[in-house]
Order: C-alpha cells, then structure tokens, then sequence
C-alpha cells in the first residue's frame, strides 16, 4: 500500500538508527570514562557490588593510616629505649669508676655530677618521647589498640613500657647518686638490673614493631586485591570497544542512508499522477 500518511520503512529505519546513537553513545561514555559500569543503570548488581568493594578499600586505607601512626609511635618509644640504654651503659661506666676505693673525693664528685646528669637526661628523653599525643614510655598509656580490619571489630594492641626511673623497668631512682663508694656499689647493681629489664622491654617493643609491619604490608596487598577485583567487573576492554566504536559508526552511516532511502518512498506516489 502507497500511502503518504504513514510512512513504516521510515519508522523502522529511524528506530534502528537511534539504537545505533543509543550504542555509540554507550561505547563513547565507556571509552571516555575507561568503565563498562559506570552506575545502577549500567547493571545494578556489579555496581552494587563494586561499590561495597570501594567502601572495603576506603577502609582499608583508614587501617593503614592508624597502623602507620602506631608504627611511628613504637619507632618514637624504642628511639628513646635505646637512647636510655645508652645512658645506663654510661652510668654503670662511671658508678664502677666510683666505686674504685682509692679515688680521691674530688673525682668521685666529678664522677657524680656526671652520673647526675646522665640521669636526669633520662627523664627528659621519657618525656619527650611522644608522638600524636601518645607516649608509650612515661607511664602514661597502657595500652593502645590499633585498627586491623575494614569492619574496626578487630585490633591489634600495643602495651606500653614505662621506662621512667623508679619504674620497674628502670629501678633506678630519681635521686640515685654515687657520691660514695657504698652508694656507687649500690648504683651498679641496680643500673645492672635496669639495664637487663630495658633490654626485655625493647625486644617486646620491637615484636610489636614487627608485627605491626608485617600486618600493614598484608593490608596494603588486600587493598591491592580489592582494587584489581573491582577493575574485573568494571573497567571496560577498551580494545573490544574501539572495535565496537568502529562497527557502530558504520552502522550508523548506514542508517542514515537507509532513513533517506525510506523518506523518499513517498515521491513514488507523485508519479500515479503524472
């Protein structure tokens, strides 16, 4: 039937051009954007999907943040356990010099005066031994727990090692002194025994240390994991869309002749009537 009316090969050809548009249009965002999902409407179940992922890794980056501020803060206490070591080792040097029997007054008091200072130096590593507000080493903290999973239900704790004098890592006492030769035999032994307990601590320190790294190098590859897992669902073959892109131009072109072809159908009515 001739009609100029209703024309359906134009109607069919134009339906057919603009699923072609439509197409192209969908292959230009995925070009454009690298995503073959780019939102619910794309497919709702793998952007449903990948975005619980992205809120896994986002969390995950949360974990290390805290992770990396107390790997920091156990670098700071074990900085200063080992500066305080050193002081102890000095200390003992000048309380067995003390304690020789023959030493004259004069250079038991320089030795004091020496041993004085070295433990005062020790109070004040102690107390500057902070970092992000948290000192592991004045007594202050006793323990600080720190994100493990991207759900926060678990933790990993960090005891803390009171290295202050008279503390029972450091017995020795704050107003220690080896102005005698009994008080320097005295000063040996204990800074002996401070010395073996500051030794325990900075091993226990430096296990935590340890383990704190080794968990935070597990969480940077989870994260790794995560993130190529969501690439898989998303990210669009772009290989396979510049093939697509190539195909669908010359569909469209096509299209475009076929819209032509069908509109000029109804010139053909003209020559009934010639």
């Amino acid at each position: 039937m001739l009609t100029v009316n209703t024309n359906m090969s134009a109607m069919i050809a134009l339906q057919n051009l603009n699923k072609t548009n439509a197409a192209l249009g969908e292959v230009q965002t995925r070009i454009n954007t690298g995503l073959a999902v780019t939102g619910a409407k794309d497919d709702g179940a793998i952007y449903a999907i990948a975005q619980n992922q992205r809120g896994d890794v986002a969390a995950l980056g949360a974990v290390s943040q805290s992770i990396d501020r107390a790997v920091s803060t156990v670098d700071v206490a074990l900085a200063a356990g080992e500066a305080i070591s050193d002081l102890l080792i000095e200390m003992k040097e000048k309380a067995v010099a003390a304690a020789d029997a023959s030493l004259d007054t004069a250079s038991r008091d320089a030795l004091n005066e020496d041993f004085i200072a070295l433990r005062d130096q020790i109070t004040t590593i102690v107390e500057n031994a902070e970092f992000n507000g948290i000192n592991l080493v004045d007594g202050s903290t006793s323990t600080i727990d720190v994100l493990a999973n991207a759900d926060a239900t678990s933790s990993i704790s960090v005891v803390a090692q009171n290295l202050s004098l008279s503390s029972g890592i450091v017995t020795l006492a704050s107003t220690a002194a080896i102005d005698t030769q009994a008080k320097a035999s005295t000063a040996i032994a204990t800074v002996e025994t401070s010395l073996q307990n500051l030794n325990e601590a900075l091993a226990k320190l430096g296990t935590t240390a340890k383990k704190l790294e080794v968990h935070n190098s597990f969480i940077s590859k989870l994260s790794d994991s995560l993130t190529a897992g969501i690439g898989n669902l998303v990210d669009a073959d772009l290989a396979v869309e510049s093939a697509r892109l190539q195909a669908l131009q010359v569909k469209q072109q096509l299209g475009i002749q076929a819209l032509g072809i069908a509109n000029q159908q109804p010139q053909i009515v003209l020559s009934l009537f010639g």
